[in-house]
């Protein structure tokens, strides 16, 4: 096992667009449907594996470019070390003031350390200087424990 580091900031408005933070459903529309719907389903399929955006579910950033991977770490603390680093990095751009207290980002890093021991993932946002966010994730690899179908981007 081993975890995969991931971080995004970029305008909120973007962050929002979820059809492209999902994956499409596994069955395309029906024979028969409008057009404009076989058009944005052919285009979320399209668009999902490839878009730099945070995924909706934190194990789907495995599908995406192996360019995405800010880091690679075998042990769970490694990766936890990383998150901390980068929240603190970004800490002073956090929207509130709360989430700036070293005390709390500690608290954040030393959780993600226990659950990224543990095989889940961790997945942290925070609103910077409006209108921006920022997206965190560190994801466990082979396999990950919400889907073990989803093949390591490094490998």
């Amino acid at each position: 096992m081993h975890h995969h580091g991931y971080l995004w900031t970029g305008p909120k408005e973007r962050f929002d667009n979820e059809a492209l933070r999902r994956p499409p459903h596994p069955d395309p529309p029906p024979a028969g449907s409008k057009l404009e719907l076989i058009q944005r389903y052919r285009e979320v399929a399209a668009e999902f594996p490839n878009v730099d955006l945070p995924p909706l579910e934190t194990a789907y950033w495995l599908i995406k470019p192996r360019s995405l991977v800010r880091g690679t770490w075998e042990e769970a603390k490694e990766a936890a070390v990383w998150l901390g680093e980068r929240l603190a990095e970004h800490a002073p751009r956090f929207a509130s003031e709360r989430e700036r207290e070293t005390t709390h980002l500690a608290q954040l890093a030393n959780a993600a350390a226990a659950h990224l021991h543990s095989g889940a993932d961790v997945s942290y946002g925070f609103y910077l200087e409006r209108p921006s966010y920022l997206s965190l994730a560190v994801v466990t690899c082979a396999p990950n424990r919400s889907h073990s179908e989803l093949a390591c981007p490094v490998e």
